[in-house]
């Protein structure tokens, strides 16, 4: 990051930014101007990661789309039940099959 700031080009900086020096006070102001306020940016994320993971998951849970779901599975566990129904039946039927 340190590397890369220093071969920015000056005229890509923003306004009222001065390009970063090779030297200790440059490596002061990188860190003290760039890397302090990420760090601290980045513990206050970390440390609100599960209020965000709760919200996230609040956010996601639709109800009405469970209801789709619950509906299709009923659907779903009746063709079950039929298909299985037609398979003991047919089984049966074999069973006679053979025997006669």
């Amino acid at each position: 990051w340190w590397a890369d700031t220093l071969a920015a080009d000056p005229d890509e900086l923003g306004e009222g930014k001065e390009p970063a020096t090779a030297d200790v006070e440059g490596l002061r102001c990188f860190l003290e101007g760039e890397v302090l306020p990420w760090f601290e940016n980045r513990q206050k994320e970390l440390a609100n990661r599960p209020l965000i993971r709760e919200q996230a998951f609040g956010d996601a849970l639709d109800p009405n789309k469970l209801e789709r779901l619950g509906r299709y599975e009923v659907h779903l566990d009746r063709k079950l039940e039929r298909m299985l129904t037609m398979l003991l039946r047919l089984k049966d039927l074999r069973r006679t099959d053979v025997e006669s």
